[in-house]
């Protein structure tokens, strides 16, 4: 293990693991009650609780290359349907968050095809092909992509029965969320313009 781990593994133990020592005990007693489920992009450079100042427990969190929903599907093996269906139907939580970010390597590949021998990624990618837009690649482009490819998993996640019945009923909520890695800043998919807006700051 990476001696950094290792120094990481002691500090928590040694500073952070005491804040939150009560907070730990309680959920170990009364279960998980996360409000929101988290749905990222696998990039190291995307930090769910760092991001969203969340403490033990409030985020339960789902994370794949490209932040992409499969269609539902009733039957399969298919991890993030069944972490949905868990978030939602046995956690009960009340809001989901789609959240995409700047320089994707993801939705680069849309345009700039992987090399080959990486038949799974290339037939996991598949799922953000709708994404795609014409015209030669460019940074402007990438970005309206990576947008766009939010708001269709937003879309996707509406065609799970469970999800849909949740949202009319206003029990569960869906937002879309697009993080600026070099600026540290998150926009926001607001659904009644069709775009992203800046998240408000303090």
């Amino acid at each position: 293990m990476p001696e950094q781990f290792m120094v990481g593994l002691q500090r928590f133990q040694r500073e952070h693991f005491p804040r939150f020592r009560e907070e730990f005990e309680r959920l170990v007693v009364d279960g998980q009650r996360p409000s929101t489920l988290f749905i990222g992009c696998s990039d190291s450079r995307l930090v769910p609780d760092l991001l969203t100042g969340s403490k033990p427990g409030e985020l339960f969190i789902l994370r794949n290359i490209g932040n992409l929903i499969p269609p539902y599907e009733s039957s399969g093996y298919h991890s993030i349907p069944a972490g949905v269906e868990y978030a939602v139907l046995v956690l009960g939580v009340t809001d989901i968050v789609v959240c995409g970010h700047s320089h994707c390597g993801a939705i680069r590949s849309l345009y700039e095809p992987l090399s080959p021998g990486a038949p799974n990624i290339e037939r996991w990618l598949e799922l953000g092909a709708e994404a795609r837009l014409p015209g030669p690649m460019s940074e402007e482009l990438l970005r309206r992509t990576e947008k766009r490819s939010i708001v269709l998993q937003v879309k996707r996640l509406l065609q799970y029965p469970f999800v849909r019945e949740r949202y009319e009923e206003g029990t569960l909520h869906l937002h879309g969320w697009y993080y600026l890695i070099e600026e540290g800043r998150v926009e926001i998919l607001a659904a009644e313009l069709g775009e992203f807006v800046p998240a408000p700051v303090g």
